[in-house]
């Protein structure tokens, strides 16, 4: 396991209720009711949350290899993140899916990048051989 050496930032959130509850920020800039998938309530999941928190890390990781690479990224790169909670037997599990849009970029160029976005994503790592995942160029 990895240590972090510099702590850059700490995201705080205070969660009641569960799947039937609701998450806020420290800073207030998150203020979510949550809700079960498929129920109808009104809210949000955590894996709708984790879908748009790990697509948003991605892009600035593709941005940071695309940088190393000398490519300039896309103003229009995008992620289509896809996060499944399913069973095995009778425990929960994640499995994602990321397809990423990167317009005007050669596709073995694309690859190239979405490969070394994800050996530089904090998410990617804290997935890696925890959830099937699958990287798809869109």
């Amino acid at each position: 396991m990895t240590m972090i050496d510099k702590i850059l930032y700490t995201g705080r959130t205070h969660t009641t209720g569960g799947r039937d509850g609701a998450a806020h920020s420290d800073d207030g800039q998150l203020d979510v009711k949550l809700s079960p998938p498929r129920s109808g309530k009104p809210g949000t999941n955590p894996e709708q949350l984790f879908a748009a928190g790990w697509s948003a890390c991605f892009i600035g990781a593709l941005g940071r290899a695309a940088a190393t690479q000398g490519v300039r990224l896309p103003a229009e790169t995008a992620i289509a993140a896809e996060v499944d909670l399913g069973m095995t037997g009778d425990a929960f599990h994640l499995q994602a899916r990321l397809n990423v849009s990167l317009p005007g970029i050669d596709p073995d160029q694309a690859r190239a990048l979405i490969d070394a976005a994800h050996q530089i994503c904090p998410y990617s790592k804290a997935t890696r051989g925890n959830i099937a995942v699958e990287l798809k160029l869109a």
